[in-house]
């Protein structure tokens, strides 16, 4: 007889920045078990599902998950005991109908993933299979191009940059170790070009180094240096930016660098940066809220650049589908707590695939040393993932599953 759900335990955890998060343990009666743990965003999409936090002052500053925790305990538990963890859609519509929100707000979202993603990996380990194979079969072998974040701005860093995420993709080799050991190179020496400056080399919640420059131009100089000094070329190594628009935009208006710029004007400043640096992949250039806006920067660069929802499409299956039908962006982040469940997420990428938007699988600025996100970006052959810089050991844990899965697959 087939394994079933035997247990579920929850507990709160630290994420990288001190802020509670959940691993939750998924027990099967075969004594097999399956653990997540989940991560948090700081810059979080509008439409985004929604964690449960206790809002108690005095855990925490309100940010304790004993709530969600006594959900999982009392709620959840219960309704997935005798199930075989192999139904994983199955297992996430019960908790969905659990919930019975649009936004998983009564259960919490970080409560449902949690289960969620501790049940797939309890069926894997009961199987005896990886993640990455259990998720993917045997289609499940493509490893990502890694998006390294090497600045940080924005919501994620205590600098005046605008732009939230410098970041570079080694397109120069079609080897993971090698892609990995072009952007270490490349972070060594943009750490020797900061100090020689006399910047600080201190790094913000994803790793990258968060210097007091002001400009997103004087960042992006910076690269270049850093790329060549590395002995690089651009056309070996790109860059990639998240804007995150949305924390610039403001009555109709988007206020970067002392300037308030109109949508057209915001178009055309991406548009400029585009043609004179070797930027290949722009996410979040407009705000979630300017879907007029997302349809003209598409016609207008979508040829020439890789254009990525996040706050835009939040992994949602629905504004993911109304973005291809108005020909908004053409590749989608994949953050899995952005929507709640592991089947949900699976399917956003599906659907993503089949109209050729391009998939990056994605950390938050809050992580833990879950490695989930590895497994998943093979499994689905996503082609690119974004977690973060090559320092902090939350970041780089996931590189180093990565180099795992690729030898395994290389052996």
């Amino acid at each position: 007889m087939n394994s079933v759900i035997k247990d579920v335990k929850a507990r709160q955890i630290i994420d990288s920045r001190g802020i509670p998060t959940i691993e939750t343990e998924v027990i099967l009666s075969s004594e097999i078990k399956g653990c997540a743990a989940v991560p948090s965003g700081a810059s979080v999409g509008k439409y985004e599902a929604v964690e449960l936090r206790d809002n108690n002052k005095n855990l925490y500053n309100g940010k304790s998950v004993y709530k969600a925790i006594n959900n999982i305990e009392k709620i959840i538990k219960p309704a997935l005991l005798g199930i075989n963890p192999e139904r994983q859609k199955e297992i996430d519509l019960i908790m969905i109908e659990k919930d019975g929100t649009k936004n998983k707000s009564k259960l919490g979202a970080n409560a449902i993933l949690s289960v969620s993603l501790a049940t797939a990996r309890a069926a894997a380990n009961s199987n005896n299979l990886p993640l990455y194979r259990y998720l993917g079969g045997i289609f499940g072998s493509t490893l990502p191009i890694p998006m390294m974040n090497i600045i940080n701005g924005g919501a994620h860093a205590n600098n005046k940059l605008d732009f939230q995420e410098f970041m570079i993709q080694p397109v120069g080799s079609c080897d993971f170790n090698e892609s990995l050991r072009m952007g270490c190179d490349v972070f060594q020496e943009l750490k020797k070009i900061i100090n020689k400056k006399g910047y600080s080399t201190s790094v913000g919640d994803e790793g990258g180094f968060a210097p007091a420059i002001k400009t997103n131009k004087e960042a992006l100089d910076l690269i270049i240096i850093a790329i060549n000094n590395a002995g690089y070329t651009t056309d070996e190594i790109k860059i990639c930016l998240d804007i995150a628009a949305s924390e610039l935009y403001k009555n109709g208006k988007y206020i970067l660098e002392n300037m308030t710029l109109t949508t057209n004007e915001m178009i055309s400043y991406i548009e400029k940066l585009v043609s004179e640096y070797p930027v290949i992949s722009i996410e979040d250039g407009l705000s979630q809220e300017d879907y007029e806006g997302w349809k003209s920067l598409t016609s207008r660069i979508g040829n020439k650049c890789q254009l990525v929802g996040d706050d835009l499409f939040v992994t949602n299956y629905e504004k993911l589908e109304k973005g291809i039908e108005e020909k908004m962006a053409n590749a989608v982040l994949i953050k899995p707590n952005q929507t709640g469940t592991l089947s949900e997420t699976l399917d956003t990428i599906l659907l993503a695939q089949k109209n050729n938007y391009k998939t990056i699988i994605s950390h938050r600025s809050g992580e833990t040393e879950d490695t989930f996100i590895a497994d998943l970006s093979v499994a689905v052959n996503a082609g690119q993932i974004k977690t973060g810089s090559v320092s902090r050991g939350e970041r780089t844990s996931k590189y180093n599953r990565l180099l795992k899965i690729e030898k395994e697959l290389t052996e």
